[in-house]
């Protein structure tokens, strides 16, 4: 249920994905954690395939009405399966520079978990007067503007016609 079937997929298999979604939507409007499934989904995490009764298109489309910034889940990171770099602070590099200034670069990257290259560079903007620009976090959506953008994405009828239908003008 990643994807719909291709427009070059049999009638049958059409009407058995219809048939599919018809019965993955009833039961995700069942369930008593719809509302958290469809906020988490929308707004905290990036997932794949069909969850709270949405498709990951219609996901995406729903967190471009709401002007919400999503990350795709690491998972590989959060098994272990690959290590756990993570951005470095600007302002921590200054301060164990300025707390330990008889160290050697090498040994501040080895305290910081980076490399040499992110720790000169750090000491560069500092030394130029430049600090990195932080992005501002944008707000996370109100529960009821997740159930606003559900129903404006999920329940509006379909623009485009079906693979094999006419449009009649």
């Amino acid at each position: 249920m990643e994807e719909p079937p291709p427009a070059s997929a049999t009638r049958r298999t059409r009407e058995r994905y219809d048939q599919l979604v018809r019965e993955a939507k009833t039961l995700c409007a069942s369930c008593p954690l719809f509302t958290d499934c469809l906020f988490s989904a929308v707004a905290e995490h990036d997932v794949s395939g069909f969850v709270a009764g949405t498709t990951a298109a219609q996901r995406r489309s729903m967190r471009n009405l709401l002007d919400v910034e999503v990350q795709a889940d690491d998972f590989d990171q959060l098994a272990g399966a690959r290590g756990t770099r993570r951005p470095v602070s600007h302002e921590e590099v200054l301060r164990l520079r300025t707390q330990y200034p008889n160290d050697s670069l090498e040994s501040l990257a080895m305290r910081l978990g980076c490399s040499l290259s992110t720790v000169k560079r750090h000491l560069r903007r500092a030394r130029r007067g430049q600090s990195p620009a932080t992005k501002t976090p944008r707000p996370r959506p109100e529960l009821s503007a997740v159930l606003d953008a559900f129903d404006a994405v999920v329940d509006q009828p379909c623009q485009s016609p079906r693979p094999g239908s006419t449009r009649v003008a």
